[in-house]
């Protein structure tokens, strides 16, 4: 049996030292802060990351250099027979087709999977690569079947600010000024390659509200029949995620809610902080 090596990169929100406790490896995502580049998990952590948002700094996300990707292979190659390498989704990033033209060049022993996911879903896409590996898998099995379940997964967040999506361009300044004025409270959700407007409410308790309703629909009608599991992420509010997530296993009794944790730095880039989370994804059966 092959000994395959699972790499993935931070938007996965999975830290540095999370990945040597499960045995993974983690691409640390670059960041431009005031001109300044920062490695994510490496020189920058959720405390920092928020305190330059609340300084108001200019935050943008970057690629790994391809130097830095084929660096993290070659070192792994020399240990594992092969790799399975789970980047972001390719339509909230390029890193995916970069690392598909790199891979190019390693006569099969690198699998980069097109997964379509971010934060906690790409989470569930490593746990399952995992297992697939142990049933003993190959890279390119694994590849497959990740691929074909890409898109059973979604995530819907709520936001506590639109100053951020201001900022990112993703709403114009009026609607921003309309929002804030209204005091609306949107909700977004990320189903494959797009983090889409999905409603908007004026409280936080009809957030959440929302976003029970639509995991609910996606467990009966979207999912029925699949063994599913629920995680809560946030953006530095780990004390409303965690009440967040008695309400869901009060609605949800039958379904085993297993993270909560900070969402990525990626996205915490595009939406500021105190934003609450909850996905549903299909879990892989081996």
């Amino acid at each position: 049996m092959s000994r395959i090596a699972i790499v993935t990169d931070s938007n996965s929100g999975i830290s540095q030292k999370k990945a040597e406790e499960m045995g993974i490896h983690v691409l640390p995502m670059p960041f431009l802060i005031d001109g300044k580049e920062y490695l994510d998990g490496i020189d920058l952590f959720p405390k920092e990351f928020y305190e330059y948002l609340a300084k108001d700094a200019d935050v943008s996300t970057s690629q790994p250099s391809p130097e830095s990707v084929m660096a993290l292979w070659d070192r792994l190659l020399k240990e594992y027979d092969e790799i399975v390498h789970i980047p972001m989704s390719s339509g909230l990033s390029g890193s995916c087709q970069t690392a598909r033209m790199l891979a190019e060049d390693y006569d099969g022993k690198v699998e980069v999977v097109n997964n379509q996911r971010i934060s906690i879903t790409q989470v569930s896409s490593v746990l399952d690569a995992q297992n697939l590996a142990e049933a003993g898998k190959s890279a390119a099995e694994i590849r497959a079947v990740l691929e074909e379940e890409a898109l059973k997964a979604s995530i819907y967040i709520t936001l506590t600010t639109l100053k951020y999506l201001k900022k990112g361009g993703r709403i114009t300044p009026a609607a921003a000024a309309l929002g804030t004025m209204l005091r609306l409270k949107p909700v977004l959700q990320i189903q494959g390659e797009k983090l889409d407007a999905f409603s908007k409410v004026r409280t936080m308790s009809a957030a959440k509200r929302v976003m029970l309703d639509a995991i609910r629909n996606d467990l009966e009608k979207r999912f029925a029949g699949c063994s599913m599991r629920i995680d809560v992420a946030h953006t530095n509010n780990e004390t409303a995620a965690l009440e967040f997530k008695k309400e869901i296993q009060a609605e949800f009794p039958g379904y085993p809610v297993m993270l909560v944790d900070e969402l990525s730095l990626s996205v915490a880039c595009h939406i500021g902080d105190g934003a609450l989370a909850v996905a549903c994804t299909k879990t892989v059966e081996v």
